[in-house]
């Protein structure tokens, strides 16, 4: 009786040992790794979402004559370098897009506007090869194909990690290209910039729900605003003035392409000029502040129907954003209230926050949705 429980017992230990051997989950050896069988957990997450801008109105020019004694006609000239970024919990970039709008209104010798105020304005990245920079390029590179190679060399990495890239000065214009193996081939352009709109990024991120899995860059840039010299119709003297309103985007979208959160900004620049054609605005501004960044000193509360700030309004907006898709987004029932407000929300939940017209946030959003990655 106990030798036919020995080898009954001796019979069910050898099965499982053989049913052991083709199992997948076998015990590692010591010193190894179990297997993740979580891919979630293998996947480094979106935990914040940011957006940075820089402008400046350096490159603007006077009415005047250069060295070789050729007229310099005036240009109002803004360039705002944008970065939208997911980083994860530890504060490694995730994803990221840098961009460029450079946008110039040129003016005529008697101060009228030259340019078409009303031409659609392409960003770097938009121009693509219109950029025309291939042909000076020591690499044959484009602007938009640098960029994406400084944006795949930025992931994984902290904003400190990327600060601490080596750089070298190749000209007055270029001060801070990459001196490092790994981009000295692709990346010829003067990066300075760039790392900086990343760290207000970063400085700036706000914490966002689990689920993103894209983070898009989108953007709306005019200058239909700007003056030509005249008079008003009072017969008041109108001086010049450049203005060029960026606005953008950054949107972290689901797996489904909804929205996860979205952050809003305006660079509304303006680039005053003097009846003579001189620039009176400080060109030395290392950057001019935001919608956003102003906060109250945007001074729109005072005239607002409901006392709120532009910031406010906008954050109010983006939250109604978060959760929905694009194709709701879009459908947003919207009403004219003046000539300048055409595209003011007109549903229960936004009529007592939202009195700004936000159409071109909202065509922002839909094109981040296309350039999410």
């Amino acid at each position: 009786m106990k030798k036919s429980l020995s080898i009954l017992i001796a019979t069910v230990l050898s099965l499982s040992l053989f049913a052991g051997c083709g199992s997948k989950t076998e015990p590692k050896k010591e010193g190894e790794k179990a297997p993740v069988t979580d891919t979630k957990k293998d996947e480094a997450g979106i935990a914040k979402l940011g957006l940075g801008l820089i402008t400046t109105i350096g490159k603007s020019k006077d009415l005047g004559v250069d060295k070789n004694g050729k007229e310099v006609l005036p240009v109002g000239q803004v360039d705002t370098v944008i970065v939208a970024a997911g980083f994860d919990k530890d504060g490694k970039i995730v994803k990221v897009t840098i961009d460029t709008a450079q946008t110039k209104v040129n003016y005529e010798k008697d101060l009228k506007i030259k340019s078409d105020v009303k031409a659609p304005i392409k960003t770097k990245v938009e121009l693509k090869e219109d950029y025309k920079m291939k042909g000076s390029s020591k690499i044959g590179k484009e602007w938009y194909e640098q960029i994406a190679e400084l944006e795949k060399w930025m992931i994984g990495k902290t904003v400190e990690e990327v600060k601490a890239m080596k750089v070298k000065k190749v000209d007055d214009s270029h001060t801070q290209v990459p001196d490092i193996a790994e981009l000295t081939s692709t990346v010829t352009i003067d990066v300075g910039g760039y790392v900086a709109a990343l760290e207000e990024a970063y400085k700036n991120a706000v914490e966002i729900k689990e689920g993103a899995v894209k983070v898009g860059l989108g953007n709306e840039v005019s200058m239909a605003k700007s003056k030509a010299l005249g008079v008003d119709k009072n017969g008041k003297e109108v001086l010049p003035v450049a203005q060029v309103d960026t606005t953008v985007a950054a949107t972290a979208f689901d797996k489904d392409g909804k929205v996860v959160a979205t952050i809003i900004d305006v660079a509304q620049t303006k680039v005053n000029f003097s009846k003579e054609g001189k620039v009176t605005s400080d060109k030395t501004v290392a950057d001019v502040a935001s919608k956003k960044e102003l906060k109250e000193k945007y001074n729109m509360k005072g005239s607002s129907k409901i006392g709120k700030e532009w910031f406010e309004q906008a954050a109010e907006f983006e939250k109604w954003m978060a959760g929905k898709s694009i194709e709701d987004i879009k459908a947003l029932k919207t009403k004219k209230v003046d000539d300048n407000h055409t595209q003011v929300p007109d549903v229960a939940e936004l009529t007592s926050t939202v009195t700004i017209d936000i159409g071109g946030y909202r065509n922002a959003v839909v094109e981040s949705l296309a350039n999410a990655k």
